[in-house]
């Protein structure tokens, strides 16, 4: 008798088994099997529409999402200068469905601000860069100041004398002058912003006698006559403005303040997603239309691997801290 209720356990156990690994073979694998994508893809900006990496977001967006057949929707989520929308990606679930449009202010904000959540080289894998925006410096007419050797002069002849402005600090314009100024041993008095509109302003208007500007925007109005020319940021000359030299070429070295914009996913992600979306992502930015389309914006169109973004991001990121540190810069 207890033979028999043993043998019926075992018997009814063993169907239970059978009937449990039946639907796990009905589900199980096929939900390991679904292919990226299937489900909606957000792409988050970390900063306010109509800027540079808003641009670019909403160039890729509808492209991408007609190549992976799924929607792929912009989502701006400002503040702290680009770190609010950079932690929520990077505490989002590893499955490649929410991508940040980055840029390297990411690897400079998140050395400025306390307490910030997340590791811009070990919580994020690349995915591709997207483009280069090459910054000029400037001065305004009325400072007779018409090459970087005589702002060098003037600035070493009377220390603090020559204000620059930003749109903030921590921005890739404040950035780039205090490079300036470690490299070439100098001291301005630093005037920040809450924006670019109001610097500008002031800086076209005299009320700032230096800084830095995007090439596209900066040569209108050297152009115009209403700001000089000293020298692009860039490793070569632009062809905006081919006949602005580089600061390399006027002696100053190591002075490669370009801005760059590039998409990331958390770390975790899977190798296979990370690849799909570079892929196509790349394949998108190496298009005629968007090279144009972001060439009119100001930004020069280019694509990488994962790897070579990695390198960039390992490269860029020790340097700004080392700027950051040495002329104790923070922000709250």
């Amino acid at each position: 008798m207890n033979f028999s209720l043993h043998r019926r356990a075992l018997t009814s156990a063993a169907l239970v088994l059978s009937a449990w690994s039946g639907l796990s073979a009905l589900t199980s694998p096929a939900w390991a099997q679904t292919p990226f994508p299937n489900q909606t893809i957000k792409l988050i900006v970390p900063f306010t529409p109509g800027t540079g990496m808003d641009t670019i977001a909403r160039v890729v967006a509808p492209r991408l999402s007609e190549r992976l057949g799924q929607s792929v929707v912009v989502q701006n989520q400002a503040g702290a200068s680009g770190n609010i929308g950079a932690d929520a990606v990077a505490k989002s679930p590893a499955d490649g469905y929410t991508v940040l449009m980055g840029a390297n202010t990411m690897l400079m904000a998140s050395q400025m601000y306390k307490n910030v959540g997340f590791d811009p080289v070990k919580d994020f894998a690349g995915v591709t860069m997207a483009a280069y925006g090459s910054l000029m410096l400037v001065a305004h007419p009325k400072t007779g100041i018409q090459s970087v050797e005589e702002l060098i002069k003037r600035v070493k002849a009377k220390p603090g004398s020559i204000s620059f402005g930003s749109p903030g600090v921590g921005t890739p314009h404040h950035m780039a002058m205090e490079l300036f100024k470690l490299e070439t041993n100098t001291f301005m008095l630093h005037v920040p912003y809450r924006g670019s509109a109001g610097y500008t302003q002031d800086l076209l208007g005299g009320e700032l006698n230096v800084g830095f500007l995007p090439v596209h925007i900066a040569q209108s109005f050297v152009k115009s006559g209403k700001l000089y020319a000293l020298a692009v940021g860039s490793p070569k000359r632009h062809p905006v403005a081919p006949e602005v030299p580089t600061f390399d070429e006027v002696g100053v070295k190591r002075i490669d303040v370009d801005l760059w914009y590039a998409f990331f996913v958390p770390s975790k992600t899977p190798a296979a997603v990370v690849t799909r979306l570079n892929t196509e992502i790349a394949s998108i930015i190496r298009q005629a239309d968007v090279k144009d389309i972001l060439g009119k914006a100001g930004l020069d169109a280019v694509a990488s691997t994962p790897a070579e973004l990695a390198a960039v991001v390992a490269k860029d990121y020790p340097r700004w801290g080392a700027v950051i540190r040495t002329k104790q810069i923070s922000a709250e």
